[in-house]
């Protein structure tokens, strides 16, 4: 898993994550945001978001290379206090295809990893 330190408010960084994801063009399949959940129930929790971020036309060929990958789909960004910053994580594709040891999800994979790590990217040097 790789994890970047960021010295921004979650809410910020999910903001400007989910303006890259749509620029890089990916799509924001959904966005969990577990501090404001939980805040409906009345408790108060450091934050923690999940974004879930893919693409139809990869997500066809997941589902061609291999059905039962379909499970891995969307890739997710999660995002959380820890520290005194935000912490921001996630798997890359290679690492998330790599049990099913089949080329078509590794050729995927590497189509998807340079995404992410441009959407990831949008995090300028003065805010890690």
């Amino acid at each position: 898993m790789i994890t970047l330190r960021v010295n921004m408010a979650t809410d910020s960084v999910a903001a400007k994550l989910i303006e890259a994801v749509a620029a890089v063009p990916m799509g924001l399949v959904a966005h969990v945001n577990g501090q404001a959940n939980a805040a409906k129930r009345g408790i108060t929790v450091p934050a923690d978001q999940i974004l879930e971020v893919f693409r139809p036309d990869f997500a066809i060929r997941v589902w061609k290379a291999h059905k039962p990958a379909g499970i891995e789909i969307p890739l997710r960004i999660y995002l959380y206090e820890a520290d005194g910053a935000t912490q921001v994580a996630y798997r890359t594709a290679k690492e998330v295809f790599a049990p099913y040891a089949n080329p078509e999800l590794d050729a995927i994979a590497a189509d998807v990893d340079p995404i992410f790590e441009a959407i990831l990217a949008t995090l300028s040097p003065e805010e890690n």
